[in-house]
């Protein structure tokens, strides 16, 4: 258990006298028995920790750099406001979130706004409320911002999303750099340099920088560097079409351990091989360098979420396996379903009891592949046990669904002992609001 503490749980995480798992100071059986279950319980400490982490290492390597939590990891009002006091930047890829950040009163110069199909809609309300930068991610965007920034009377900053045709070897759903990808201008075929083309010839967007995203999660340091050699070679070369480098955004993707047997680089390993990549390929191109962007979203607030269900059937199958079955699933964290994603387990309320027995953890939603774990060694379970999962913070809450109409969790925020609700849990009535009879 306490390697598991240590590798996977928020910093916080222990085990208390009565042999419950404890977080931020808080009995998980007493959160339960408080805002019931499904719940998300988000570390405090943990999240500042990792905000603090990556300014610090970045910082220490790098003259010039900001960091930008990407929302769509997880965006909730309570949490942005957290991360703003931190001094984090926010990149958006929706109005919803636009609209998550706003709520938060955070700085709109700090937003980057994203998306492979942003609407006229999106890109009026980020203008109009006057987003540090949008990333352009294909001809059409370019020329409707243009009018969109005319109409408003302003020259809106942009960065070009480029595609360098880099493998980070992560899952196929979620690698995003490759020449194959929805995402960004390719180098190789010529259409970022069109699109740099294109930008600077523009009289109301002003081309700042390039971007872009390999993938996620990625579990070395070498994508990064090979995708910043080929990046910088092509900037080097679009310098006699214009373009200055003033922002280079290297994106995030950087990895998690979700199982006690993964082992991710470092916060520091990251930064000296983008900071050193950077800076030695500026020097031998003779670029000046620019002001260095990156924006972890899963690495900030995945290791501070602990997601915690109540078991319920228990269904042996002599030979083959025993399935535990617990009150939420792939309406709260799809991961496994859709990304084969592997978790660890507990059961909250003995957590201090050895493991005894091998199970399969599934959800309670009307689909076979509502697995949440598929080998997970706990003690002997029995209805109404608490299973926790540890690194749940990230892409769980943000892309759950109301399957099955069953209503989303509740979470809250943990630290020094006590708990505030950041998201009240769903009623019937929320998921009737919008219908018209």
């Amino acid at each position: 258990m306490q390697e598991l503490l240590r590798t996977v749980f928020p910093s916080t995480a222990t085990v208390n006298a009565r042999g419950h798992l404890v977080v931020g100071g808080c009995d998980v059986v007493d959160l339960s028995m408080e805002f019931g279950t499904p719940l998300y319980v988000f570390d405090e400490q943990t999240l500042r920790e990792r905000c603090r982490e990556f300014l610090r290492e970045f910082q220490a390597r790098y003259r010039e750099c900001q960091v930008v939590y990407a929302c769509k990891a997880f965006a909730n009002v309570a949490l942005l406001r957290l991360l703003a006091e931190e001094g984090l930047g926010f990149d958006v890829v929706s109005g919803g979130e636009l609209a998550a950040v706003r709520a938060a009163g955070v700085d709109s110069r700090l937003v980057y706004l994203h998306g492979n199909n942003k609407s006229r809609q999106e890109l009026e309300e980020a203008v109009g409320w006057g987003v540090g930068r949008v990333v352009m991610d294909n001809f059409q965007e370019l020329s409707m911002l243009e009018e969109v920034a005319a109409e408003a009377r302003r020259v809106q900053e942009v960065l070009l999303r480029v595609s360098p045709g880099v493998d980070p070897h992560t899952h196929v759903h979620t690698t995003t750099g490759v020449l194959d990808s929805k995402f960004g201008f390719p180098i190789a075929t010529g259409q970022a340099g069109e699109a740099v083309r294109l930008a600077l010839a523009s009289r109301h967007l002003r081309l700042v920088g390039l971007h872009f995203h390999l993938g996620s999660p990625i579990f070395e340091t070498g994508p990064y560097r090979e995708a910043l050699r080929i990046t910088l070679a092509f900037a080097s070369r679009m310098r006699e079409e214009g373009l200055a480098l003033g922002e280079m955004n290297v994106g995030g993707g950087f990895a998690i351990a979700y199982t006690r047997d993964q082992k991710p680089p470092a916060v520091a390993e990251y930064a000296e091989a983008i900071s050193e990549e950077l800076v030695g390929q500026c020097r031998s191109l003779g670029l000046e360098p620019p002001r260095l962007t990156s924006e972890p979203g899963r690495a900030i607030v995945g290791p501070a979420g602990v997601a915690v269900y109540t078991v319920g059937a228990r269904k042996a199958i002599p030979g083959v396996r025993t399935y535990v079955s617990v009150d939420g699933g792939m309406g709260d964290n799809i991961r496994p379903a859709l990304y084969d994603a592997t978790y660890e387990a507990v059961v909250a309320n003995r957590a201090g009891q050895p493991p005894s027995e091998r199970v399969t953890i599934a959800g309670k939603f009307c689909e076979s592949g509502d697995i949440l774990v598929r080998e997970a060694h706990l003690p002997a379970t029995q209805p109404g046990d608490l299973i926790a999962l540890p690194a749940a913070g990230a892409y769980c809450p943000s892309m759950a669904s109301n399957y099955n109409l069953a209503p989303r969790p509740a979470m809250v925020l943990v630290g020094g002992g006590s708990a505030r609700l950041i998201r009240r849990r769903e009623t019937y009535q929320d998921l009737l609001a919008a219908d018209v009879p």
